[in-house]
């Protein structure tokens, strides 16, 4: 009975290699793999390295098999690895999902975990999507990070901790009250930064908003910047004109320093010799302002203007010197042009003498109202 087991499976591959023909191990499904379902869909995914990654590897959603590896092979530019993976078709996932590289468990085998994207999901994944290069990736493996750790261990700062440790202690040793301040301060400085934080945060956000305006303003201040050369070039030009000009008000303050102190004496005696002017005119009191108003009305003065009523008070007089009309009003006027000693109006026949003219009576000027004295200004120097 023994002997007819083994007959019997060579017989069976035997007529499945006549059948349908033998394509491999790979192709044979293994037990406890993912359930497909009636309706899978396909799905690949470009890797820049899949490592160890065999066919019939498990394709994982949320660490739940949802699918296999089918094949794996070189891209048509040879810079990636296509791996080609069925899915079940009750799993939905969206169009945008990436597909990344892990391992079971620290020496577990491969397989390829498909996962909705950390943004907006778009689309749905359906049969035949690719997903491109940006959108996989792989996890470290244990060689790397061992690797990593020798040549830190090895090669890597690790020996020169002892020294730096050693320097340390020796730093610390001896100073621990300056310590202990110094870190009072530094929490002290941090508790004030933490208080001032708004006010930190306000201040970043105005010279952010400055460095917006003034990087919207480039032009500007460039133009500004290149006219400042002419000007400067024209400075550095006149440089000795300037420090001539310095200079030159430099001697001219000494000297008008120099003025003033040597003429501090006589113009203190000046102000001497005017405080009896000044008394004097502190003593007219009212006097003064009524002698200026009289000067403006002579010689009529503004009390002897009020009572005098007529049509010549206050009469405006406006002469044409129309040299027309001046020629004309004298060929106009019956006497003569040029008078002449002996005749006049009154010797012309046809003509009245004029009226005598009355004598004006003499005009009374008022005498000044009297006023408090106004006490004399003293005057003082050194």
């Amino acid at each position: 009975m023994r002997r007819l087991v083994p007959v019997l499976l060579a017989a069976l591959l035997v007529s499945g290699c006549g059948t349908a023909g033998f394509t491999g191990l790979y192709n044979a499904p293994l037990p406890g793999g993912a359930e497909l379902g009636p309706n899978p869909y396909q799905v690949t995914a470009h890797f820049a390295d899949v490592l160890d990654l065999v066919p019939q590897s498990s394709v994982k959603v949320n660490d739940v098999a949802v699918g296999r590896v089918e094949r794996i092979e070189l891209s048509p530019d040879n810079t990636t690895a296509l791996v080609h993976m069925a899915v079940n078709g009750d799993v939905r996932l969206p169009a945008n999902a990436g597909a990344q590289l892990r391992q079971s468990s620290l020496l577990g085998e491969k397989f390829v975990e498909l996962a909705a994207p950390a943004g907006a999901a778009e689309g749905a994944l359906s049969d035949g999507a690719v997903i491109p290069l940006e959108r996989t990736n792989r996890n470290p493996q244990v060689e790397e990070v061992l690797g990593a750790l020798s040549m830190l261990l090895n090669g890597g700062g690790v020996a020169q901790l002892q020294d730096i440790v050693r320097e340390l202690n020796g730093a610390f040793t001896g100073n621990e009250a300056e310590i202990r301040l110094l870190l009072g301060n530094l929490n002290e400085t941090v508790t004030r930064l933490d208080g001032q934080k708004e006010n930190i945060t306000r201040a970043i956000d105005g010279i952010n908003r400055l460095s917006s305006t003034l990087r919207g303003q480039t032009d500007q201040i460039a133009g500004a910047i290149d006219g400042l050369g002419p000007g400067l070039r024209t400075l550095e030009e006149q440089r000795g004109q300037l420090v001539t000009m310095l200079q030159s008000l430099d001697q001219l303050s000494g000297v008008a320093v120099q003025t003033v102190n040597r003429s501090k004496d006589d113009m203190v005696a000046d102000l001497h010799a005017l405080a009896p002017t000044l008394q004097k005119l502190a003593e007219t009191g009212d006097a003064l302002p009524d002698a200026i108003a009289y000067l403006a009305t002579y010689p009529f003065p503004e009390y002897v203007m009020k009572p005098l009523k007529g049509d010549f008070v206050n009469a405006d007089v406006r002469f044409d010197l129309d040299l027309s009309t001046i020629m004309e009003n004298l060929t106009r006027s019956s006497g003569p042009l040029i008078p002449i000693p002996g005749l006049s109006d009154a010797g012309q026949p046809g003509l009245r003498p004029p009226p005598p003219v009355p004598a004006l009576p003499p005009l009374p000027i008022p005498a000044p109202p009297s006023g408090p004295v106004v006490p004399p200004i003293q005057l003082g120097g050194r």
